[in-house]
């Protein structure tokens, strides 16, 4: 099977994080969730991920994770620090949930719509991974 490549852009100074970890962390992901596509995942500011949002949602909030057909997805370190922090884990599992997670969105999932299907796989992969809870059981709990 070829080689898809994946990439992991820091537009975030993001301190202390082990960033090969992160890009391998991906890499792996992707050749299982998404086998024949390539993926970047840009991590930014909440400024960032604001404007992103706007421009594509209409939304004028900072958002944790966006995902946009058929291969990028967006997370804000920001939003990262926080969540992990309030959640009790370290920042770089906060970042893998939002992979997982925005990963799952480009494979097709909508959780908004899909009567729970996401929610499920996502669990799935996060027990397969040892992650703490991911972002749509925090909403739904």
């Amino acid at each position: 099977m070829p080689e898809y490549p994946t990439s992991v852009i820091f537009r975030h100074p993001s301190p202390k994080v082990r960033r090969t970890e992160l890009r391998r962390f991906l890499k792996d992901l992707t050749r299982e969730i998404l086998p024949a596509q390539s993926v970047t995942c840009l991590i930014a500011s909440d400024a960032d991920l604001s404007a992103l949002n706007r421009q594509f949602r209409g939304k004028s909030h900072a958002t944790d994770v966006l995902s946009f057909q058929p291969d990028d997805i967006a997370i804000s370190f920001d939003r990262a620090v926080v969540q992990a922090a309030e959640l009790g884990h370290s920042v770089e599992d906060e970042l893998r949930i939002l992979m997982l997670h925005g990963l799952l969105h480009l494979a097709g999932m909508d959780h908004e719509s899909d009567s729970g299907k996401m929610k499920r796989v996502e669990a799935r992969w996060r027990k397969k991974l040892g992650l703490p809870a991911g972002l749509i059981e925090r909403v739904t709990a």
